[in-house]
């Protein structure tokens, strides 16, 4: 018999090789809610498997369009088929149309040669969970938010695992099991658990932003967007606070910065910092010693799992999801949680003042840790090789 070559011996080894590649397809879109997850997931699953192929799936409306690619990863599309709220046109429309998605969704599923599906809700996963059950593929689910969306309440019917950000959520896997991991956190959050990370970056934003190094820091953000009544009651508690020796980090949101920097142009340079916008809010997590925030899903697992004792002002508007999210860390003892309506400047006074403290910072750091963990994105990875077997 004819020995091989080197050269054979290497195409057929790299033919096997490629043969057996795991290949992971994540369905998630819209929102930064979901595409964030996703992209963090797929950033742990390549460091841990580097031979995987790993495909994003989205629609042409959503942030994915952008965030996917620019983090290195193939996108493929399917149609977006929202659920209407009201007998209209799209109701009649909607058996046709999901139909047409779901088949959509195999075509990625079978061109992609997939080996496990994980979907993090939205539009796309629904058609996703659906081609994936025919298929026989196996797939994952995580929710990201404490109250669960309807794409994931679905898919939880024949999910392999469901798994949670949030311990309480009420999504249970009907077949498979269900976890509680926490959310995949972008890598300069998850940088920070590195005490040279974190410690690099206060000394910068100490620098940066003229603070004093002795002094504790309270950051307040509404988000991007902001959040005015926020600001309004932190600047008008402004006084006490500088008056208590806390300076205070104040993103307020585009365009909602100038009444706040009227007021804090009165106070010592460093006492009380003003920023419209931070891009990247690693440097400020990094000097806060507490926060008072929104408690959006991410915002809630960021903040609790580096640690931030805060005290969360659930947006209230809606359908109390905020108030959902916060609750884990808060019955925790790692945060304080008050309705917007009650959040004044007694309440600064009262609550927020004595938060600072050296002992009960301390205490909630830890107490917060607890309820939310650092390293979710390699924790579902992890399961993600697992259920791919």
């Amino acid at each position: 018999m004819l020995r091989k070559s080197n050269a054979e011996e290497e195409e057929e080894e790299e033919k096997m090789t490629h043969s057996h590649r795991l290949s992971v397809v994540l369905a998630g879109g819209g929102t930064a809610g979901h595409v964030n997850p996703l992209i963090a997931t797929a950033l742990a699953l390549r460091e841990q498997v580097p031979g995987a192929d790993i495909t994003a799936v989205g629609t042409t409306s959503g942030l994915e369009t952008a965030l996917v690619p620019a983090a290195g990863f193939a996108l493929d599309m399917i149609p977006r088929v929202p659920l209407p709220r009201h007998l209209n046109k799209d109701l009649v429309m909607l058996p046709k149309s999901f139909l047409s998605a779901v088949r959509a969704a195999q075509d990625v599923l079978r061109s992609r040669d997939a080996d496990v599906l994980v979907g993090f809700g939205g539009y796309v996963s629904t058609p996703m969970y659906y081609a994936a059950h025919k298929l026989g593929i196996p797939f994952i689910v995580h929710e990201g938010n404490a109250r669960p969306g309807l794409a994931n309440k679905i898919g939880a019917r024949w999910a392999n695992v469901v798994a949670l950000t949030f311990a309480s959520t009420k999504l249970h896997a009907h077949k498979g099991e269900t976890l509680s991991i926490g959310l995949p956190l972008k890598s300069s959050v998850t940088a920070l658990a590195q005490r040279d990370v974190r410690e690099r970056l206060r000394t910068e934003a100490i620098a940066e932003w003229g603070f004093d190094p002795q002094k504790k820091t309270l950051l307040v953000t509404g988000g991007s967007s902001g959040a005015l009544h926020i600001n309004e009651v932190v600047s008008a508690s402004s006084e006490l606070l500088v008056r208590a020796g806390i300076q205070v980090l104040h993103i307020t949101g585009k365009g909602k910065d100038e009444p706040v920097r009227d007021i804090a142009r009165s106070y010592p340079e460093g006492s009380y910092v003003v920023l419209d916008y931070l891009n990247d809010m690693s440097k400020a997590y990094a000097v806060a010693d507490a926060i008072i925030t929104r408690a959006g899903a991410g915002m809630v697992a960021e903040v609790s799992a580096l640690g931030i004792p805060a005290v969360f002002v659930p947006l209230p508007i809606g359908n109390g999801e905020q108030a959902l999210n916060a609750q884990d860390v808060v019955r925790g003892g790692g945060a304080l949680m008050v309705r917007n309506e009650e959040f004044s400047e007694s309440w600064v006074n009262e609550h927020v003042v004595p938060l600072m403290d050296d002992a009960v910072l301390t205490r909630m750091r830890s107490r917060a840790q607890a309820v939310s963990s650092i390293d979710a994105a390699h924790n579902l990875a992890s399961i993600i090789t697992e259920v791919a077997r």
